[in-house]
């Protein structure tokens, strides 16, 4: 599936796109997202195939569920941009959500024409990107794209995530050899504006597909999968310590503190690991409460619905 328009859908089918409505039993859960296998019945999505992998949002919003960005696909590439600072604590929390979809992360940083130092930038990110693949890219020039392209082999689904104004739909334009997504100018601080407004899949010329995204305000974890793979280097420390429910704070034999008194951990970078960990537990009692309460509800209604068939025996 390649788009999703307000109850529509935009599939890609051996014969070329066809637009369906989305059937009555497609909704909440069971909803179709960008990069979904349906099955079809004239004109109506009847049915979502089994997913292999789903990129899945929280936003942070005290009522909102978890939200399927890009199902069925192979990397996920967290896009941020070289212009400024590098924001190593963004990138981690993209690369928590990344590794728990089940796909590969890649980080993609992009507009290296206008940074000054790229071995650098992209070595500073490389250090907190733990076992990720970090590429420095131009869209204008063309730089790194060729590496970017050999892991987008025939066949392959990427989808790309980041903030706005990072670049990803002047990349997802210079992969595709055309104009597939609209981009905007350059603000006075060097950084891009806001364009893509709905997830959209792309053909590539070579048979992989891309899937562009809207830029996320917010993304909260959905749960604690994703993190020990994204803090592998923490994790293995954390094993270390003399005592299995280390806090990492004072206590004797805690190989984490030692790791930052002596130099080898970065301190912020530990700080996040606990913030993450701490939202992660939050979002999955969150979850577990609304599963109550759903299952709670649909007893209830299966229980009016019972009393109220006609026929039923009274006391």
């Amino acid at each position: 599936m390649a788009r999703v328009d307000r109850g529509l859908l935009t599939l890609l089918t051996a014969t070329g796109e066809q637009r369906v409505r989305v059937g009555g039993g497609l909704h909440d859960a069971a909803a179709p997202a960008v990069g979904d296998w349906v099955a079809v019945r004239g004109e109506l999505a009847v049915r979502v195939l089994p997913r292999r992998t789903a990129f899945v949002r929280t936003a942070a919003g005290r009522g909102s569920a978890p939200q399927v960005v890009a199902a069925n696909v192979d990397l996920v590439l967290v896009v941020d941009s070289l212009v400024g600072e590098a924001r190593l604590r963004r990138v981690e929390r993209y690369l928590a959500v990344a590794w728990a979809s089940g796909a590969t992360p890649v980080v993609v940083l992009t507009k290296a024409d206008v940074c000054p130092d790229v071995p650098a930038a992209v070595a500073q990110v490389a250090e907190d990107a733990v076992g990720v693949d970090v590429l420095a890219v131009s869209a204008v020039t063309g730089a790194g794209l060729d590496r970017l392209r050999a892991l987008l082999t025939p066949g392959c689904t990427a989808a790309m995530v980041g903030p706005s104004g990072v670049g990803k739909s002047s990349l997802a334009n210079a992969l595709a050899g055309r104009p597939v997504a609209a981009t905007a100018g350059i603000r006075e601080d060097g950084r891009g504006r806001h364009t893509t407004t709905a997830r959209e899949l792309h053909l590539l010329p070579g048979g992989a597909l891309l899937i562009d995204t809207p830029g996320m305000r917010e993304l909260a974890l959905p749960g604690g999968d994703g993190l020990d793979s994204t803090y592998a280097d923490v994790t293995e420390l954390a094993a270390d310590c003399r005592f299995r429910d280390c806090a990492h704070r004072t206590e004797p034999g805690c190989a984490v503190a030692a790791a930052i008194d002596r130099g080898r951990l970065d301190p912020a970078r530990f700080t996040a690991w606990r913030k993450l960990q701490a939202e992660a537990a939050w979002q999955e009692r969150r979850a577990d409460a609304r599963a109550r309460a759903s299952e709670q509800a649909r007893v209830k209604a299966l229980t009016r619905e019972l009393r109220a068939r006609p026929g039923r025996p009274r006391r």
